[in-house]
């Protein structure tokens, strides 16, 4: 599968006004309703803090994965945030996150969820990679480099 099928131009955004967990994970849900149907961001942020009660999503190295699972539909879907200013995330190694991937899947898709998530981590802890997304100043640029990216999932 390829990073395109998880995210759409208006899913991947530039921002410098956020500065604390709550409110980013208040903004990735907002992003990752827009354009669904029967997806509510209010509940999608219930379902982000509520993943994140279990333990942070931070991964280190400014990068996190918050992620959840969501409803009966039948597709998965992705946001991407990437701050001028990174912020407390809780990650392991305590440094601040900017660059933030939320993903949503469907309650039965267990597999799945598991392998979007494992390749995911693999993609962003290319030092290279995460380095490419920093220099992006555009939301069009952000989208263009991460929709190159392949990414495992069991329906690929």
């Amino acid at each position: 599968m390829n990073i395109s099928q998880l995210i759409a131009p208006d899913r991947v955004l530039c921002l410098n006004e956020i500065s604390s967990k709550k409110r980013i994970l208040e903004k990735l849900s907002q992003i990752l309703a827009l354009g669904t149907i029967g997806y509510d961001h209010a509940e999608i942020f219930n379902r982000l803090i509520e993943r994140e009660r279990l333990g942070s999503t931070g991964l280190g190295h400014g990068v996190a994965l918050p992620h959840g699972r969501y409803g009966e539909n039948e597709i998965t879907i992705g946001a991407f945030i990437k701050l001028d200013k990174g912020i407390d995330f809780d990650s392991p190694d305590g440094q601040p996150t900017d660059l933030l991937f939320a993903l949503l899947v469907p309650e039965h898709h267990t597999d799945e969820h598991l392998q979007v998530l494992a390749s995911l981590a693999r993609m962003f802890s290319d030092k290279d990679f995460c380095t490419k997304l920093r220099q992006c100043d555009s939301d069009e640029e952000l989208f263009q480099h991460l929709s190159g990216q392949a990414v495992a999932s069991e329906t690929s």
